[in-house]
C-alpha cells in the first residue's frame, strides 16, 4: 500500500501560477484592445494632435495628407 503525503503550498506559489497562467492571455487582449481604441479614435483631432503627431513612424512622424474639404471636422 502506497502512503499519500500532503504538503502546503506557500501562498506566493499560487500568486505566480495565477501570474504565468492569465498574464500573457490578458496582456495581449490588453494590447489588441489598445490598438482597436487607438484605431477607432484616430480620425478625432484631439488624438492626431496629441498622440499620433508626436509618435514616430517609419516614414518619419504622422501626417495628415486629407485635403480639408474631405475632413469631416
Amino acid at each position: 500500500m502506497s502512503r499519500v503525503s500532503y504538503q502546503a503550498v506557500p501562498p506566493y506559489k499560487a500568486a505566480t501560477s495565477f501570474t504565468r497562467t492569465w498574464g500573457l492571455s490578458l496582456g495581449l487582449w490588453g494590447a489588441g484592445a489598445g490598438v482597436a481604441a487607438l484605431y477607432i479614435l484616430s480620425v478625432t483631432p484631439l488624438v492626431k494632435r496629441e498622440l499620433l503627431s508626436k509618435v514616430p513612424v517609419v516614414g518619419g512622424y504622422f501626417q495628415d495628407k486629407t485635403p480639408a474639404s474631405d475632413k469631416p471636422f
